[in-house]
């Protein structure tokens, strides 16, 4: 069960490192710009894989770890990272809503998700201290949205960071993962005899 989440982080970030390295001209290619999203729609799931500087890639490639480590941690099973796929593009589709909002890449938005939809199947589905430490998670991830302020600004370069971010990447990323979660439990409850 964990080998699959550390395969998909491990996945995530290598696809990263890779588009990284091949340079500027991919990420125009591939990073999010809502002028396209209908006419392009790879871009749904190729902006994750974009980043501006080293500095932003190396942060979420050590949040691909993070993940896959709460995922293992909370015994979350593999087929969970189906609610983790759907939110993939929904995080990036809804960053349509801001105008602003004129490019976007990289992988915070959807580890975001991600850290919801393990967080939520924790919540639901753990015992004990495990449910105690997803509350904690999920506690700890509404403060941080509403500190970052997703509605009032579409970039911000905030210490320690030497890129912009973009938060309502943070606040769309971490609702789809909810959705997508509640979406996921609908299902197995529904398998359920």
């Amino acid at each position: 069960m964990s080998r699959a989440w550390w395969a998909a982080c491990a996945a995530m970030a290598l696809a990263s490192v890779g588009v990284f390295m091949w340079g500027p001209g991919w990420a125009q290619s591939l990073d999010w710009q809502p002028q396209h999203a209908w006419t392009q729609p790879w871009r749904w799931w190729t902006a994750a894989w974009v980043h501006v500087n080293a500095e932003h890639l190396v942060a979420n490639v050590l949040g691909c770890g993070v993940l896959a480590y709460w995922a293992q941690a909370t015994t979350t099973p593999a087929r969970w990272l189906w609610a983790w796929c759907a939110a993939w593009p929904l995080t990036h589709l809804a960053l349509g809503v801001e105008p602003r909002l004129l490019h976007y890449g990289g992988l915070s938005g959807v580890l975001h998700a991600g850290v919801a939809v393990v967080t939520c199947r924790a919540l639901w589905g753990g015992q004990g201290l495990q449910r105690r430490l997803a509350g904690a998670v999920g506690v700890g991830l509404l403060i941080k949205l509403w500190l970052e302020q997703p509605g009032a600004w579409p970039l911000t370069v905030t210490p320690p960071w030497n890129f912009p971010v973009v938060s309502l990447a943070h606040a769309s990323g971490a609702l789809a993962g909810v959705a997508c979660a509640v979406w996921m439990a609908l299902w197995e409850r529904r398998r359920r005899p």
